[in-house]
């Protein structure tokens, strides 16, 4: 019997703690249309801060032979969020954002990791699948709660330049599959994904703050 491709291995040992990341109560009061565009643009802070480490990484890595293969200029995140933050809050965005403690522990590991392109690809593959599966959903109903439109407040989830979503992610699960990886360093990388999700798990369960201020105010 032939051993399943990496990209099977890694989601099905990586699929409870994906499911433990979207079963959050900011989310669900953010899907429910209970929160304020500004308690909004408090997750969008936090994936500035994220996304600008993981850009800043990718950029290093781009000649890398192992990580380069996942570098796709088209996904950078920066430039997408500075317009979603400029639509909440006005131009002294700056002003208004701060990281969280997990949102600095966070981007702290995307730096330590930054040099082993396995660690790169484990955070690269946490946050891009998602974005690329279930926040197409919480693009959609931000739109409807919202009124956002393309030019901000849910360009971070638009991929515009990547063509076709689903060709796409079967063209990163190839990658995936074709990593140039001994059995030790693909638990490697499958025990650093699922750190991956605990800490971006932990950003947003500390947004509960702001469910808990949105909802006594």
């Amino acid at each position: 019997m032939s051993e399943p491709p990496f990209s099977e291995v890694l989601r099905n040992a990586t699929w409870s703690d994906h499911e433990s990341a979207e079963d959050e109560s900011y989310l669900k009061a953010l899907m429910e249309g209970r929160l304020s565009p500004e308690a909004y643009g408090e997750m969008v802070a936090q994936h500035y801060f994220a996304y600008v480490a993981l850009d800043t990484a990718s950029r290093s890595l781009a000649d890398d032979p192992v990580a380069g293969p996942f570098v796709f200029p088209a996904l950078y995140r920066e430039e997408a969020l500075i317009r979603d933050l400029e639509t909440i809050y006005g131009a002294s965005w700056r002003s208004r954002i701060e990281p969280s403690k997990p949102t600095r522990t966070l981007v702290a590991r995307i730096e330590q990791v930054a040099t082993w392109p396995g660690g790169y690809i484990a955070h690269h593959y946490t946050r891009y699948m998602g974005d690329l599966s279930g926040g197409q959903f919480i693009r959609m109903e931000l739109q409807k709660i919202y009124g956002y439109q393309p030019g901000g407040g849910v360009d971070f989830y638009l991929f515009d330049e990547i063509g076709s979503l689903p060709r796409f992610k079967n063209e990163y699960r190839a990658r995936l599959d074709a990593i140039p990886a001994d059995e030790a360093e693909r638990q490697r990388i499958i025990r650093e994904t699922k750190l991956a999700y605990q800490l971006n798990t932990e950003v947003l369960s500390d947004l509960r703050r702001v469910v808990r201020a949105e909802l006594a105010a």
